[in-house]
């Protein structure tokens, strides 16, 4: 087979892929937008304009619906690639599993619900003295609620006993932070991949579970 020919099968093949995620590839053509947009402002402007669109206590108690849209759309820092590949390993691999509207369905559960929990917990502290009053405006922006829901709901797409390494590296990447000088961030994590794992009715009829042994025999036939 030519170079041109391996080329074009290449190409065929991740466009095929592409197609079978739609709704992880336009979130991350969405992002990638937003992500040049950011790069576009000065900082102090950028500053508030992510404000705005954030999920902090005061625009939650201002527009709700809205900044729980619009922080899905954004992501704080600006590196949009580390994002393509995380997309790509668990949003695609979750949607072509789940389809399109159980996955959907499972991001949004993560997202929100982990907003709104984190959020009342630093509304808490900052009641009772624990935190500052400014906290309020604390930025909370990105879109890794729903990544660690869809990490969480992906541990019943592998068969076991691969499974369970899953789940322990998954319960540690995000229990160890709450052990270290937690933030309403690092609870929020925590939070949205133990709602994924609780999405367990959405995942009921959708195949085979994955093997890796298989998968490694086919590679080496």
């Amino acid at each position: 087979m030519s170079l041109g020919s391996r080329v074009g099968r290449g190409g065929r093949a991740v466009a095929a892929y592409v197609r079978s995620a739609p709704g992880t590839y336009v979130w991350l053509a969405v992002l990638f937008v937003s992500t040049v947009a950011l790069h576009h402002m000065s900082p102090e402007f950028e500053k508030e304009f992510l404000r705005q669109r954030s999920t902090n206590i005061h625009e939650l108690s201002q527009n709700p619906v809205r900044v729980l849209i619009t922080s899905a759309m954004w992501i704080d820092g600006g590196h949009w690639l580390p994002y393509a590949v995380a997309y790509t390993v668990f949003h695609a691999q979750a949607e072509r599993w789940l389809g399109t509207v159980r996955w959907l369905a499972v991001c949004a559960a993560a997202h929100v619900l982990a907003t709104l929990i984190s959020e009342l917990a630093l509304l808490k502290a900052i009641n009772d003295g624990h935190a500052p009053p400014s906290a309020v405006n604390t930025l909370d922006i990105g879109v890794s609620y729903a990544l660690a829901g869809v990490m969480g709901v992906l541990t019943y797409r592998i068969a076991p006993p691969w499974r369970y390494p899953y789940l322990a590296v998954l319960l540690a990447v995000y229990a160890l932070p709450l052990a270290d000088g937690r933030t309403f961030t690092d609870v929020g994590h925590a939070l949205a991949a133990l709602i994924g794992l609780a999405c367990y009715p959405l995942v009921r009829g959708r195949g085979r579970t994955w093997n890796p042994r298989e998968t490694l025999t086919a590679l080496r036939s």
